[in-house]
Parts: structure tokens; C-alpha cells; sequence
């Protein structure tokens, strides 16, 4: 059993004596054994790369249950957009799952471009969030770190940039 006051050890000597449990939790989660362990050592990685804050009382069994939580939600939800990628590159007969353009390069670049002007179009600020979360895959506490900016700010553009995105594809639909 794990020791109840966090200040008596580091937190690596937590993660060890919490291992057990925590797999435990992973399974339960993922209902696979080796995605069950990606998603333990992705939690111990972030915990040890984040730490606790220095001062007041912690429940670090809650609060790695917490961010456990946090991964395993973000991998599931970027599965669901990787897997609408597929159903739509899958229907569309020029492209194959993985991407490759199979048809002539001619048919695929007028499509592409609209939606690159449509992107090129929004404000600076919206254009280069949505790079950094939706595109390369930034989580939102690195995309603030890139931009300067508090979590909430690139959440607060990030929501209006994707507003302004869907409306634009509209009328351009």
C-alpha cells in the first residue's frame, strides 16, 4: 500500500508503489494488456516531465488516476479522427488509406486547394492554433507554450478558429 503523505517521498517511489493499481485502472480503460501498459508508461512519463506543485496537500493516486484519464481520452478521441480520415480516404477512389494520391495528381490538387486558401484566410492567431493542435498534434498546454499565451486563450481560438473554419467550408460547399 502506498504511503498517504506525498511529501515523504519523490514522486518516482509513488509510481512504483503504485504500479500495480495503476495497470489495473489502464486495463479497465483500454481492455487490452498492451495498450493498457503504452498508456501506464505515457502516464508515469507525463507525471515525471510535470511533477506535483510545490505546497499544499495532494492526492497523488487521484491525481495520476486524473491524468491517466486525461491521456487515455485524448488517444481515444484522436483514434476517432484518424478513423474518419480513413472511412473518407477509403471512399474516395484517388486516395488510398494511407494517404498516397493513387489517381492523377490533377484531380486531387483542385480540392486541396480551396480548403488550403479557406485556412490561409482566417487571422494569424486562429491560423496558427489550429496548426499546432489539429495539425501537428501540439496538446493545448505546448501550443500555449509555443504562442506565449495562457491554456485558455488557445482554447478560446481554437474553438473560434474551428467556428470560422466550418462556416467558410459551408459557403464554399
Amino acid at each position: 500500500m502506498a504511503p498517504s503523505n506525498p511529501s515523504n517521498m519523490n514522486l518516482g517511489r509513488w509510481l512504483v508503489d503504485l504500479r500495480p493499481e495503476l495497470l489495473g485502472r489502464a486495463l479497465r480503460l483500454t481492455r487490452n494488456l498492451g495498450e493498457a501498459d503504452d498508456l501506464l508508461q505515457d502516464t508515469c512519463e507525463r507525471a515525471l516531465r510535470f511533477g506535483l506543485n510545490e505546497g499544499g496537500s495532494h492526492n497523488v493516486r487521484a491525481w495520476l488516476y486524473q491524468v491517466m484519464f486525461s491521456i487515455f481520452v485524448s488517444r481515444y478521441r484522436r483514434s476517432r479522427r484518424e478513423r474518419r480520415v480513413l472511412d473518407r480516404a477509403m471512399v474516395d477512389e484517388n486516395l488510398l488509406p494511407h494517404g498516397r494520391v493513387t489517381g492523377e495528381p490533377a484531380k486531387v490538387l483542385p480540392l486541396l486547394r480551396p480548403l488550403r486558401a479557406i485556412v490561409d484566410s482566417l487571422p494569424e492567431q486562429f491560423r496558427t492554433t489550429i496548426d499546432l493542435v489539429d495539425v501537428r498534434d501540439f496538446t493545448y498546454r505546448e501550443a500555449a507554450a509555443a504562442l506565449g499565451v495562457p491554456i485558455g486563450t488557445v482554447m478560446s481560438r481554437l474553438h473560434r478558429a474551428r467556428k470560422l473554419l466550418a462556416t467558410q467550408l459551408a459557403d464554399a460547399a
